[in-house]
């Protein structure tokens, strides 16, 4: 059986994530596709769109047939963290043959040389990188002359590595070498808009990135039908209606009181939050007005906009440094929790419960039954987290507050 694996954000899914799996599902011939991805929130530590029950819907209406949730401690993290989480968990399902991703440029091959050193960090490359490191580089313009300067034959790297998906597809690579998994990588390379492109236009294919502004300042709103599915245009413009499009400043008046509450201890417990910017914090407490202006006016040269979004979104969720030290504990695969599944691929499901080294959970009852201490205690800082979601939607909408694990969707 052939099993493709992609691990994505879908925020929102649109018609270049449904070419990306018709393409895999061509090249490997694959059976079933499994999508692992991230939950309320995402990657540059921000909320989701919409929440991640109706993004696992857009998938599985368009070639997915089953999507799992990646913890939030990977989900809103760098693309190292977020590779290894869901390499690992993919990994231990023990029915995947291959992992699809998307890239903008560069080989196979040269992106497996960049992972393979930056899998195995060699003494001499790693001084190499210290070296450029206190020459006040900043850390991709440093690793990028430190890989060419162990091996001159990485010279497309600093290429390679300056687009998020090209940088995600070589901690993919990265992640399985240290695995040491079999599953196979499948490149596709993206169509249509790049990565960061605002535009959307009338064409088949808009970024992610594009999709979101048209709809944050309701411009071209009707441009988004050629670039989703019905479905997904549908369900967003519901979320438009119903004004459940979540933002990142739906969540200012919780972080502050957050950061308000913690400031006698400081912030440095929490996961990304060193000295520095916990100090800066904390001098800046009079300055907040809402996350996106104080996210603004924390970010120094050493620190970017989405470095310093992603530390206070761990704040405000309570991921800390010892939440991190306990998926160590358990090698970074705690469980696989079901956000929904088509009907007819219900033989996925089958295949993976008699293959997998993890649970596969859907329900919560279920989860308290076959969940060690360990495992329960992340999937339960994961619920907790998506009350915080829920939450805002509550108090944006008017609606009435939904806690975290409802039952799959099935199709």
């Amino acid at each position: 059986m052939i099993i493709n694996a992609i691990i994505a954000e879908y925020n929102p899914f649109h018609n270049g994530h449904a070419h990306q799996i018709r393409q895999a599902k061509q090249i490997t011939g694959a059976d079933y596709t499994i999508v692992i991805m991230s939950g309320d929130f995402v990657q540059r530590g921000a909320p989701a769109i919409v929440d991640k029950y109706a993004r696992a819907r857009m998938a599985l209406e368009r070639g997915a047939d089953l999507v799992l949730e990646l913890p939030c401690t990977y989900a809103v993290s760098s693309a190292e963290y977020f590779a290894k989480g869901g390499v690992n968990i993919l990994s231990r399902l023990g029915v995947v043959t291959h992992l699809v991703y998307g890239i903008e440029n560069g080989s196979i091959e040269e992106m497996k040389a960049i992972a393979s050193v930056l899998a195995k960090e060699p003494p001499e490359y790693q001084e190499l990188l210290r070296e450029q490191l206190r020459s006040g580089k900043s850390f991709p313009v440093a690793r990028n002359a430190a890989l060419l300067e162990y091996d001159p034959g990485l010279y497309n790297a600093g290429t390679i590595l300056s687009s998020p998906n090209n940088i995600l597809a070589v901690e993919y690579l990265k992640a399985l070498i240290q695995h040491g998994s079999t599953i196979q990588p499948v490149p596709i390379i993206r169509q249509g808009a790049g990565y960061h492109d605002r535009y959307t236009g009338v064409q088949e294919y808009a970024s992610a990135t594009a999709i979101r502004q048209a709809i944050t300042y309701g411009e071209n709103l009707q441009s988004l039908e050629s670039v989703m599915h019905a479905s997904a245009f549908d369900t967003l413009m519901r979320a438009v209606d119903h004004k459940s499009i979540m933002e990142v400043d739906d969540f200012s008046q919780m972080l502050l009181y957050k950061l308000l509450m913690e400031e006698p201890y400081g912030y440095e417990k929490y996961l990304d939050v060193d000295r520095e910017l916990s100090d800066r914090i904390l001098r800046s407490l009079n300055k907040f007005e809402c996350i996106t202006q104080f996210t603004d006016y924390l970010k120094t040269k050493d620190k970017t906009y989405t470095r310093v979004a992603r530390a206070l979104f761990h704040i405000l969720l309570d991921i800390s440094e010892a939440d991190y030290a306990l998926l160590d504990t358990i090698d970074h695969a705690p469980y696989a929790k079901i956000l929904g599944f088509r009907k007819e691929s219900e033989g996925l499901l089958t295949e993976i419960k008699a293959h997998a080294s993890i649970p596969l959970i859907a329900k919560y009852s279920e989860a308290k039954r076959v969940l060690y201490d360990e495992q329960l205690r992340i999937l339960e800082k994961g619920m907790q987290i998506s009350d915080v979601y829920n939450a805002a939607v509550c108090v944006k909408t008017g609606t009435p507050f939904l806690r975290d694990f409802s039952y799959p969707e099935v199709l």
